[in-house]
Formats: C-alpha cells, structure tokens, sequence
C-alpha cells in the first residue's frame, strides 16, 4: 500500500508533465520527391535535381522558447555492430592519432590518405538542412551547445581537423568544413552518439523565440539524406521542454502501472483477510504440529 501511495501521485505528476509538452510533427520524406520521381525515390535521391522543399507547420500550443529543433529517423540501425565499430577515438580525439584509421573499413582510405574522421558512422552524417521563417522573417536557428559538453571537451580534439574527409566516389552524407576543428563541429559530435534503436531523434538546433497558438511557419529544406535505400523514414520536429525533459508518457504510465498493481494487491489481501481471517503466532500452524509424527 505505501509503495501505491508513493507511486501513483508521481505517475500523475509525471504524466501531465509530458503533456505540457507541444511537439510539431512534420514527416516529409515522400512528400519532398517531385510526383515524377515517386515510384523511384533512390534514383531521385542520388541525382543532381534540385532537392529544395517548402513545408507549412502550424503551431497548435503556445511554444515557449527555447524550441528545440529535432530530426527523427526510422528503420536506421545506428546500434548495427559493424557500424558502431567503424570508427577511431583515438583519431578524434588527437591529432597525433590522425592515421589511426584500422577500425574504420570501409571508410579508412582515400586516394591512398588516412579520412580524418574515418569510420561509416562520420561518412553518413545527416545532411539535410532547415531554414525557418515566420511572417516573412527568419527564425534564426542556434547550433551552439547542441552536443554533450563532456563529448566536445573530452572525445574530440582541438587540434583534429577533417581531412580527406567525403572524398571517394560515394558520397555518403554532409561534408564537413576542413578550418573548424572536430570539437565545434557539434553536428558530427551528436551524430556519432549512435542510436540504441532503429528510430531516433537527434538534435539539429535550438529557436529562441516564442512561437504563438495558430503562427504559421514556413520551412525550406534540402532533402538531401537518402532513407529510400533502406525504406526509412524521416521527420522534422518541433518540441518544447518540461521540468522532466520531452514529451514521453512512459514513465507516467510506468509508475501508474507498478502503483495501481500495488494497490490492488494490498486490497486483494486485506479484502481476504477479513473474509478469511488467521490468528498471528498460532502454533497449530507449525508443521510439527499439524503431523505429530514429523513426517
């Protein structure tokens, strides 16, 4: 009973704080293919067409800022062995380390150089692209601070620059600028966080602005990143935050679950022990008792 006491306000609590939460939702990797192209997204994907998107999304919710600007991906399996191993941290994290690129097959050479960084998890960085306007003027995005704090002073370098990087004959995803050093490239550094599912969401950047019930806003996007290989899925997404984080009724609905089972179980034994009740300590219970001959 006391667990049920403890749990249930905490599940409810919990709950209406992921529902404080306002999320915008906008999948668009089907709708960013021209009707032309839509019975062969690959061969769109890997061609030279203009890849540029206008999508509308409209605020449902008073969005305080900051906003937080995710992109979500399904049917991706980040957590892939061969994938999570194809990388160097010691390449990453200094510069001594720069030819350090074992680990990193396929992607370890090109045209007979070390890829600074190596590995399949940095050739497939996400490169798609989202500018935002309301009322005709830009929502600026912040891409500072993205990435965990401890990734960007402990894993990679000050002194780690890309080099080679996006060279081969397959492209694999966005290039990276070759006078910024890893530890500001804050979009490779959240994107090498790899996935423990197959959908996930990464964050892209943050809007400091107050968004307004009923505000329209305009998005201009490159669809750039090719799911269509592996029929995955991607979305935009808007979100704000809570005492508790996103939104996500889990554990809500968690502690509501263990706290209502507890619950009924302390009725069910009390409701049994006043229909059934037992004297406590009586010795005819003992089994010596109840089979004098201890057998």
């Amino acid at each position: 009973m006391l667990v049920s006491i403890v749990f249930i306000p905490i599940g409810v609590v919990s709950l209406f704080a992921s529902r404080d939460v306002v999320e915008i939702i906008d999948q668009y990797e089907t709708e960013c293919v021209p009707q032309n192209f839509r019975n062969d997204k690959v061969s769109f994907i890997q061609s030279n067409a203009n890849k540029t998107c206008t999508r509308r999304l409209t605020v449902t919710k008073l969005m305080k800022k900051p906003i937080y600007v995710y992109y979500q991906l399904d049917n991706f399996y980040q957590n892939h062995r061969r994938y999570v191993k194809s990388r160097s941290d010691s390449q990453l994290k200094d510069n001594s380390g720069w030819d350090e690129v074992s680990s990193c097959k396929p992607e370890d050479m090109s045209n007979g150089q070390p890829i600074v960084p190596c590995g399949l998890i940095a050739w497939s960085l996400f490169n798609d692209t989202y500018n935002f306007s309301l009322n005709n003027q830009q929502l600026a995005v912040n891409k500072k601070g993205i990435s965990w704090k401890s990734d960007r002073d402990r894993k990679f370098g000050r002194n780690v620059f890309p080099r080679n990087f996006q060279n081969g004959t397959l492209i694999g995803g966005k290039s990276l600028d070759p006078t910024v050093p890893l530890s500001k490239q804050e979009d490779l550094i959240v994107w090498m966080r790899t996935a423990a599912l197959p959908t996930f969401r990464k964050l892209y950047g943050k809007i400091e602005w107050d968004l307004q019930p009923n505000e329209v806003i305009h998005v201009t996007l490159e669809n750039n990143y090719n799911t269509y290989s592996f029929s995955g899925k991607k979305k935009l997404v808007l979100s704000t935050t809570s005492w508790l984080g996103g939104k996500n009724d889990f554990l809500g609905i968690a502690y509501l679950t263990v706290g209502g089972l507890c619950f009924f179980l302390a009725l069910s034994f009390t409701v049994v022990y006043l229909v059934k009740p037992r004297r406590l300590g009586d010795p005819s219970y003992l089994s010596w008792n109840r089979n004098p001959g201890g057998h």
